[in-house]
């Protein structure tokens, strides 16, 4: 199982969901999906995206478990 590690990442950067929105431009829908337990439905794209906005690389977001 894959565990999304999004939220965390975000909140050591002291950044909000409209902050990293507005970074990357997508649906607050879609990184929110990125942030729980749909990450798995999440794109390469879009998480390249979403670790772009977030200074990190896109293997930083997961972890499996």
């Amino acid at each position: 199982m894959i565990t999304s590690r999004v939220r965390q990442v975000m909140e050591a950067k002291g950044l909000t969901v409209r902050e990293v929105v507005e970074r990357t431009g997508l649906a607050k829908e879609t990184l929110n999906r990125a942030r729980g337990d749909l990450i798995g439905r999440c794109t390469l794209d879009t998480l390249a995206t979403i670790a772009g906005a977030l200074g990190c690389r896109v293997k930083d977001l997961f972890e499996e478990g």
